[in-house]
C-alpha cells in the first residue's frame, strides 16, 4: 500500500528529511492539496494561507540542505487552534464579538512549535469563546466531522479534531478546559492528551485550562510533547520544567502486567452512557485484563451538585464578560451562549461562592477516587458524535454540560488524561476511550495509550473526502 505524504507521521517525516528522501516543500504541498480536497466539506481551517506555509517550508528545506535543522519538528506541518495567539494574526475566539486585533506575540505553545521549525499550514476553528463542545460559531463556518459530515467534530478544539482525522498533516494543537481536546478526539477517532495542568505552558493560564497535542498516533503526540513542555515564564501556573524522556513512550504491552486499573462506566451525573459506547469501553478493559492488568469497576464520584456548580460558575464568568461588550457586539454572540450566560444574572453572592467552590470539591473527589489505581479508564463521552448543527447534545442552554461528566474532573484534579479510539458504532462513528493517570504522570498515560494502540482491534481506514 502506498502511503501518501499527508499521512506520514512526524518522526517519519524527520527521518525522511534527514535522509534527503523528502523535502518539507513537497510535504507541505501535499498537505495543502489534502486540505483543498476536504475543506469545503468540513470547514476546519482559519487563516489558510498556502504561500505563507510554503515560505516556511522553503526556509526549512534550506536548513535541511545545509544539514542544520533548527529543532525536533523542522519542516513538519502543524495546525494551531485559533485561540492560541500567533504574532501578527487576529484571535477571534470563534465569535463575531471579538475585535480582530493582530496579536503582538506568539503564545507559548505556538512559540515552541515555531522554534522547533514546525510549518503552520493553518489555524483551526472553534465555537464562540470555546464554550461549546461543537463546531458551531458565529465567526467561522460550521465545522463538521470527516467520518460523517452531518455530525459534529466536537469542540471546542473543533477544527483541530476534524483536521487530524482528515489528514491536514500529522500534528495539531488544541486546548481543553472541560474536555475540549478529548471530546473532539473521541468523536473524530484520533488521539489527544490533556496534560497535567502546567505541563505545557499557556498564556493566559486559567483553572483547569490546558493545551495539548491532537494527532493520529501516540508517537506523534509524544514528539510534540518534547517541544511543548519546554518552559515559558508567562504561565504563572506552569510546573517546574522537567526533562521527561518523551521518546520512551513505547514500553510495549509487557508494562500492563500487574497494573491496577479502575474502570468508570457511570460518571455519577450527566447523560447516560449509550450501549454501543459502553460495550466498546468494556471491550477495551477486557483487552487490558488479558494483557495482565487488574481491572476494577469504580463507583461514580462526580455529583450533580459539582457539575451544576462548575456550569453556573462558568455561566457567571461569561455573563460578566458579555455584559462588558457594546450592545452591537453582544448581539453577534450565538443566542445559545447568550441565553446560557444570562441565566446566571440573578446569582447572589453566596450562590456564586457555592458554585465556584465546586471546582475544588471536584478536585478532591477525583483525586480520592483515583488514588487506589495506577490509571483509570472510562468513556471519553457518553455518546458518539451528534448532529453538526447542534451546540450541544441536549440542545438546551440550561443543560449544556451533561456530556462532559467523564472529562471535566481531570481538568480540576490537574491529572493527565487522553482519548484514544477504541471502536466504532454500527453507523461507523468512532468511540473514544479516556485514559487518566496520576498527576504528573503524563508519560505513563502515553505509555499506556501506546500499549492499547498495539493491542486494540484493527482500525478502519481514515475517511476520504466526499467524491474522492
Amino acid at each position: 500500500m502506498v502511503v501518501k505524504l499527508h499521512e506520514l507521521g512526524g518522526s517519519q517525516l524527520i527521518a525522511a528529511y534527514r535522509r534527503r528522501e523528502l523535502s518539507p516543500v513537497e510535504v507541505t504541498q501535499a498537505v495543502l492539496a489534502q486540505i483543498d480536497r476536504w475543506e469545503p466539506h468540513i470547514h476546519a481551517s482559519y487563516l489558510l494561507r498556502p504561500e505563507h506555509a510554503l515560505a516556511q517550508a522553503r526556509a526549512s528545506e534550506a536548513r535541511w540542505q545545509r544539514g542544520a535543522p533548527c529543532g525536533a519538528l523542522d519542516g513538519v506541518p502543524v495546525t494551531i487552534k485559533e485561540n492560541l495567539a500567533t504574532r501578527g494574526d487576529p484571535v477571534p475566539l470563534g465569535t463575531l464579538a471579538t475585535d480582530l486585533t493582530p496579536a503582538t506575540a506568539d503564545a507559548p505553545p505556538p512559540a515552541r512549535l515555531f522554534e522547533a521549525g514546525a510549518v503552520m499550514v493553518c489555524k483551526t476553528t472553534m465555537p464562540d469563546y470555546g464554550m461549546l463542545s461543537s463546531g458551531l460559531s458565529s465567526f467561522h463556518a460550521l465545522a463538521r466531522n470527516p467520518w460523517d459530515v452531518s455530525k459534529t467534530p466536537g469542540g471546542s478544539s473543533a477544527g483541530g479534531g476534524a483536521a487530524a482525522a482528515a489528514g491536514y498533516g500529522p500534528l495539531h494543537m488544541g486546548t481543553d478546559i472541560g474536555g475540549s481536546l478529548r471530546l473532539p478526539a473521541g468523536w473524530c477517532g484520533i488521539f489527544s492528551l490533556k496534560p497535567s495542568l502546567g505541563r505545557i505552558p499557556i498564556d493566559p493560564p486559567y483553572t483547569g485550562r490546558a493545551a495539548g497535542p491532537m494527532t493520529r498516533s501516540v508517537a506523534d503526540a509524544a514528539l510534540m510533547m518534547q517541544v511543548l513542555s519546554l518552559p515559558d515564564a508567562r504561565d504563572s501556573m506552569s510546573l517546574p520544567y522537567q526533562a521527561i524522556a518523551w521518546d520512551q513512550f513505547d514500553r510495549g504491552v509487557e508494562m500492563l502486567r500487574g497494573l491496577r486499573i479502575g474502570l468508570l462506566l457511570d460518571a455519577g451525573c450527566g447523560l447516560p452512557v449509550e450501549p454501543e459506547v459502553r460495550a466498546a469501553v468494556e471491550h477495551a478493559a477486557q483487552i487490558f485484563e488479558r494483557a495482565g492488568a487488574s481491572v476494577e469497576v469504580m463507583a461514580p464520584f462526580l455529583t450533580p451538585a459539582m457539575l451544576d456548580g462548575m456550569d453556573h460558575a462558568w455561566r457567571l464568568r461569561s455573563h460578566i464578560d458579555l455584559a462588558a461588550l457594546p450592545d452591537d457586539k453582544r448581539a453577534t454572540v450565538l443566542p445559545y451562549i447568550q441565553q446560557w450566560a444570562d441565566s446566571a444574572a440573578g446569582l447572589s453572592g453566596p450562590q456564586a461562592f457555592v458554585a465556584f467552590s465546586q471546582f475544588h470539591a471536584t478536585r478532591v473527589a477525583t483525586v480520592r477516587a483515583c488514588q487506589p489505581f495506577d490509571f483509570v479508564l472510562s468513556p471519553t463521552s457518553p455518546m458518539p458524535a451528534f448532529a453538526a448543527e447542534l451546540p450541544s447534545p441536549t440542545d438546551d442552554p440550561l443543560r449544556p454540560l451533561e456530556h462532559i461528566a467523564f472529562t471535566v474532573p481531570y481538568n480540576m484534579s490537574e491529572q493527565p488524561a487522553a482519548s484514544i479510539n477504541c471502536g466504532y458504532t454500527q453507523a461507523g462513528l468512532p468511540i473514544g476511550l479516556q485514559i487518566a493517570g496520576r498527576r504528573f504522570d503524563d508519560l505513563g498515560v502515553l505509555q499506556l495509550a501506546h500499549a492499547f494502540e498495539l493491542l486494540r482491534d484493527p482500525q478502519r481506514p481514515w475517511p476520504s473526502p466526499p467524491g474522492a
